[in-house]
């Protein structure tokens, strides 16, 4: 199964009391929290660079005010939360909280309902965050597919014309050869014959840019993902082999039935784009591996949660951290010469069959695209 552990909530503990904080760490991590803990503001900074959902700060440190290092963690993590931790629970002490930017404050010893109701509190605080975001997030994305389809609707009448005059042009080549002698027709029609795939390919990529800016109707039909996932790595062999490139495949027997309801032609092109992908990223004499597999259904969701999952792992520098949440905008890439269009069109098709593609790190370093989508019932 490809499935990536569930990132637990990170706490950051803040407090030079050891003892207390042990309790309190204890008290967490048994109820599901990921837990690190700082005595100082220094201490607590440097581990604030890697970020945090909820932050328990002590009022009074040994190196500064817990209110003002409160502010400083916000600015650090601005999706994140503080609590801050107190003896003494005056009016002044929950103003001073407030201004902090704090959600909320604790009054030390406290109890352990008490605690995990406030860590809770704060952390519906964070998810309202990443809903906000994820919302201006899809807002941004409507005006950039709004600006694809202004522009795929000027550029579609000038790339067909000369897509189908060159085609109309190969037709008329290809005539003539059949007309020479048999032994001579073989290796010029082999050319031929891919160059006007090649050009029919073209074509068909940009009516999926039409279809990105508006999409067609979307007409399901049972679809193997492995032997789609087969016939794509039979294609790309030769360009595999011309870049030295180990293109390795993998189907675990007895993985189950992994057929998919969705369209094989645009599938095939989804594949093809991360695929290739992953052998650009990966230098000569590297590794792309591609495994597909049924996954169990999910206990919580029954059959419905089964899905089949395809992951491609390349054995190049991966994907920076700050990059994972953007490489499927439309118009940003990384490539010199990319239009930033080819992973946006591969999440819209993605989208379209149900299902999800994200990138992470690969278990033996580079990156690795996950495609899922809903197993056929």
């Amino acid at each position: 199964m490809i499935e990536p552990a569930p990132r637990r909530p990170r706490i950051l503990l803040v407090d030079d009391n050891r003892p207390l904080v042990e309790n309190l760490a204890e008290i967490l991590v048994e109820a599901g929290y990921s837990v690190r803990s700082a005595g100082s503001c220094a201490d607590a900074l440097a581990l604030a660079v890697d970020g945090f959902d909820v932050a328990l700060v002590d009022l009074k440190l040994p190196d500064g005010d817990g209110t003002a290092l409160a502010q400083r963690l916000k600015d650090l993590s601005p999706t994140g939360e503080v609590v801050l931790l107190t003896g003494f629970a005056t009016l002044e002490s929950a103003m001073a909280a407030v201004r902090a930017g704090a959600c909320a404050y604790l009054v030390k010893p406290c109890a352990t309902q008490e605690l995990l109701v406030t860590v809770e509190q704060a952390m519906r605080q964070v998810r309202l965050h990443g809903d906000k975001q994820a919302l201006a997030h899809k807002a941004q994305m409507a005006e950039k597919l709004a600006a694809v389809g202004t522009m795929t609707a000027g550029l579609s009448h000038e790339i067909r014309n000369p897509l189908n005059a060159a085609l109309l042009q190969l037709t008329v080549l290809e005539r003539r050869v059949q007309r020479l002698v048999g032994e001579l027709q073989g290796p010029l029609l082999e050319p031929l014959v891919l160059v006007k795939d090649e050009i029919r390919r073209l074509d068909h990529i940009l009516e999926d840019f039409l279809q990105f800016a508006r999409p067609r109707e979307f007409v399901p039909h049972p679809v193997d993902l492995c032997q789609v996932v087969s016939r794509v790595l039979d294609l790309l062999a030769g360009e595999a082999e011309r870049r030295s490139i180990r293109l390795e495949r993998e189907f675990p027997p007895g993985s189950g039935d992994t057929r998919v309801a969705g369209e094989e032609e645009r599938l095939r092109q989804v594949l093809v784009n991360l695929t290739l992908n992953a052998m650009e990223a990966t230098p000569d004499g590297g590794r792309v591996r591609v495994r597909c597999v049924a996954e169990a259904p999910d206990p919580a969701l029954g059959e419905r949660g089964t899905s089949v999952a395809v992951a491609i792992d390349d054995s190049g520098p991966g994907v920076p951290p700050a990059m994972r949440d953007r490489i499927f905008e439309p118009f940003f890439t990384t490539k010199a010469k990319g239009s930033g269009l080819g992973l946006s069109i591969v999440h819209a098709i993605v989208s379209q069959h149900g299902g999800t593609v994200s990138v992470e790190p690969a278990p033996g370093g580079g990156a690795r695209f996950l495609l899922r989508l809903p197993r056929l019932e």
